[in-house]
């Protein structure tokens, strides 16, 4: 048994480290609601970017002659996956769960024969990853989401990887990412963003009989796909460092919560270990004293 030094410094110790994690659930409270209205804002602009671009794609001759972030490569072989992790730790599963579904993808690309590279945002993940694939990972990012998410590093993410993607470093582009569904509750998913995923004809409404777009378009479709493409890109991928910003905060702050009531548990349970020691050594000496005064 421990004695009441020991429990002192030990009790001392955790409520040291229960007045860590209270701050770190108050820190990533405060930046949950300002993650979680951004995160909640840019979704029906990603969506209707998508499917706008879709109508335009409908309108075309052919899709084979859209540009190459439309029309794809036409192969399938190169699949690059951006995980979207956190750089820090202390969130829960947050980490875990996309680094666990990456590797998930990873392998079964692999049994089908394809080509895996990974470009990592976030340091959790890049470590981790890197040390099961190693040269797989070629590219990664840092910082992004220290305080907030930008546009324009989202923008200077979605640069580089459109210049890989013109390079034929790759045939398909895929992030992973946690989307934000509540405190409580995020989910992991997988979402094409190279090339522009094009929905069946049945799923695009306002359709013209003769299957061309009821749209007018002033300069022509090439001119304006090729404008808004990459900058869907940059769209698609501030949209999905905003959710997973949001997802981490409120990881953050239900992981903090639930080491903030444990610390207290074990407070508890330490000061009662405690105060039974103390009133045992002091039984002990009592008992010592008569004892002695008996002898005499």
């Amino acid at each position: 048994m421990a004695n009441l030094k020991e429990l002192r410094v030990r009790i001392g110790s955790v409520r040291s480290t229960q007045k860590i994690t209270a701050a770190m659930k108050m820190v990533a409270a405060s930046k949950l609601r300002r993650a979680q209205v951004a995160a909640e804002a840019v979704r029906p602009y990603a969506d209707r970017m998508e499917r706008m671009l879709s109508l335009l794609a409908e309108g075309l001759p052919e899709l084979s002659a859209a540009p190459p972030l439309l029309a794809g490569t036409g192969k399938d072989e190169a699949h690059l996956l951006v995980p979207v992790s956190a750089d820090r730790g202390l969130c829960g599963s947050f980490n875990t769960n996309v680094i666990r579904e990456t590797r998930r993808r990873v392998f079964g690309l692999r049994e089908m024969g394809k080509t895996v590279t990974l470009f990592c945002i976030g340091r959790k993940g890049r470590e981790a990853l890197r040390r099961v694939f190693g040269d797989a990972v070629v590219g990664d990012r840092e910082g992004l989401m220290r305080t907030g998410v930008a546009f324009a590093d989202a923008g200077a993410v979605a640069d580089e990887l459109v210049q890989m993607y013109e390079t034929g470093a790759f045939d398909v582009c895929t992030f992973v990412f946690n989307r934000f569904e509540s405190v409580i509750s995020q989910t992991v998913t997988a979402r094409t963003v190279i090339p522009v995923p094009v929905p069946e004809a049945e799923e695009t409404p306002a359709v013209a009989p003769g299957g061309r777009a009821l749209h007018i378009l002033e300069p022509s479709d090439e001119e304006i796909l090729a404008e808004l493409l990459p900058r869907n890109v940059a769209v698609q991928v501030f949209r999905a460092l905003l959710e997973s910003f949001a997802s981490e905060q409120g990881s953050r702050m239900t992981a903090m919560d639930s080491a903030t009531r444990n610390a207290g548990e074990m407070i508890d349970s330490l000061t009662l270990t405690y105060n039974r020691t103390r009133q045992a050594q002091i039984t002990k000496e009592l008992i010592e004293i008569i004892s002695g005064a008996e002898a005499i």
